[in-house]
């Protein structure tokens, strides 16, 4: 058989951690607090609205920038939920967030083009720079606060720098930037003429009262900023694949262009029935009282259980520390084996760390976005396999 030349990029690649975990899960029929995703069903409302549109409404092409009426809602969603005046015209609609994120990388980095990245990250970012041209350029977080440090930051950028691609509140950490960082942040893109580009998607999932402020609404930032957003992580309907990029309208333009040579266009009955979904604030007010909840019910259980969690205002997830809780191996060995000898999917931090030595090989990720009894087993399931280490 001839040996095919692909693109290194990926044939390279091993398995992303989510997919890995999640399959292990599945194997051996464990608890899965590794990928992030409810196990109930999205709300009845948001369903029967979908339903109801693909019985009624056009299942052709919709328009590539997504229809007009989840576009207005995304508008009128941001400006009552984070004082952002906004126009359909800003608004791309995407399959999913993780197609807007690709769009917007495509749309600003060129070859040769350095962009920042802040570690852990989601593991696409530094892929899909790489796939562009571009070459990722890693700013190491460190716990427990995950700081954004100026000094850092600063030493990172050279003549090269294009963007920095943010991701508030930050997954897999939980965290969320202070007002001090994003101003400082702010600041650093203006002197440094450099693209913002604003994973969002948790921007509705935080907890302890904290409201979400955008990158975007920073001084000197609306003509410079791409601030994407999910329904599936307000609506824990991850299935779904809606998201958009929102930016100046010119900005928006070019996102645009970018977005129809990947997907195109996004299912006009899921577009529809999202629309109505951020037009009803009930909707999402239920969702987060319903995670809290179960976020109390998974930091409240592991802290009593002996574990040490790390301090989580955002996402769907919590973080252990395993040296804190007792535990003598590292995240990727007990992640390995707390799967196949407790029953308990989670994913290691390390494996979402790139850009040299001295990042967090002890941090364990879990999801609490669960059933509260499924948590309650999985945190009883851990704390008798770790008697037995």
């Amino acid at each position: 058989m001839t040996h095919l030349q692909l693109n290194p990029i990926y044939a390279e690649m091993p398995v992303t951690v989510f997919e890995h975990m999640s399959g292990l899960a599945r194997s051996f029929g464990a608890i899965n607090l590794g990928q992030g995703f409810p196990d109930t069903p999205p709300p009845a409302a948001l369903t029967a609205a979908a339903v109801r549109a693909m019985e009624t409404r056009s299942q052709q092409y919709p328009p590539s920038m997504g229809v007009p009426e989840l576009r207005d809602a995304v508008a009128a969603f941001y400006r009552r939920e984070q004082g952002l005046d906004l126009t359909r015209e800003q608004i791309v609609v995407t399959s999913g967030a993780t197609e807007a994120i690709a769009a917007a990388i495509l749309a600003v980095v060129g070859t040769g083009d350095e962009v920042l990245l802040f570690s852990p990250a989601y593991d696409a970012y530094a892929p899909l720079v790489r796939r562009a041209g571009g070459v990722p350029v890693f700013v190491p977080l460190a716990p427990p606060a995950w700081g954004y440090d100026d000094a850092a930051i600063r030493a990172a950028i050279t003549p090269r720098t294009r963007a920095l691609i943010l991701n508030d509140p930050l997954n897999p950490t939980g965290s969320v930037a202070s007002a001090e960082e994003l101003a400082l942040l702010a600041r650093i893109a203006c002197e440094h003429d450099l693209v913002a580009i604003c994973d969002e998607v948790w921007e509705a999932v935080r907890f302890d009262g904290l409201s979400h402020r955008s990158l975007l609404a920073e001084p000197g930032m609306a003509e410079r900023t791409i601030k994407i957003g999910s329904a599936g992580k307000i609506f824990g309907a991850t299935g779904w694949k809606v998201g958009w990029m929102v930016g100046d309208a010119a900005l928006a333009t070019v996102l645009g262009k970018a977005h129809q040579f990947l997907t195109f266009t996004t299912p006009p009955m899921l577009q529809w029935g999202a629309a109505e979904g951020l037009a009803d604030p009930a909707i999402t007010r239920a969702l987060h009282a319903e995670w809290s909840a179960s976020r109390r019910v998974l930091i409240d259980g592991l802290a009593a259980a002996g574990f040490k969690v790390l301090e989580s205002t955002a996402t769907w997830f919590a973080c252990i520390d395993l040296p804190a809780s007792g535990i003598a191996l590292d995240d990727r060995t007990f992640s390995e084996r707390a799967v196949r000898e407790a029953g308990v999917a989670s994913i290691p931090l390390s494996a979402l760390w790139e850009g040299g030595e001295g990042g967090p090989s002890t941090i364990l990720r879990l999801c609490h976005c669960k059933p509260p009894a499924m948590l309650e087993d999985a945190v009883a399931r851990l704390s008798r396999w770790r008697e037995s280490l």
